[in-house]
């Protein structure tokens, strides 16, 4: 079994001439790991030719990476005009009550609103009897 070291070198090796590389390379890190470890930004550094603070900047100012493993489900919640106008506002209300909750600015399904996203997977017209069930699921 590889090294989280050797994956991220393999990694920042796939993407390294891919033209604003640093982006998708971090995906693909959080894709493949789970989250984006410390060891990180030295290694993406020195593959991209930038500074290691340069990396560990753009690794915090995005709310969407993780810095650390966590069996915790992602859950952003739409809180654009559209959701809003549908009731995003009581949906996020509820799933603050449930768990930790990311308020986002339009995940692109505005004629389904309001709409959220699990971990990646978006779910449309979600109540919060919707809410509890996807959750329910997530968990198991």
């Amino acid at each position: 079994m590889k090294e989280p070291a050797d994956k991220i070198a393999d990694l920042a090796a796939k993407h390294r001439d891919r033209p604003g590389a640093l982006l998708p390379l971090l995906h693909a890190i959080q894709d493949e790991m789970g989250y984006i470890p410390p060891e990180s930004a030295s290694i993406i550094a020195s593959a991209l030719n930038l500074s290691s603070a340069e990396v560990q900047g753009v690794i915090t100012f995005y709310h969407y990476f993780r810095t650390e493993p966590s069996s915790i489900p992602r859950v952003e919640i739409c809180c654009a005009e559209s959701c809003q106008s549908m009731g995003s506002d009581k949906l996020l209300a509820h799933a603050r009550t449930v768990c930790d909750v990311h308020p986002v600015y339009c995940l692109g399904l505005c004629a389904s609103s309001p709409a959220m996203m699990v971990d990646e997977k978006p779910y449309a017209r979600v109540t919060p009897e919707k809410f509890d069930s996807i959750m329910k699921k997530a968990a198991s």
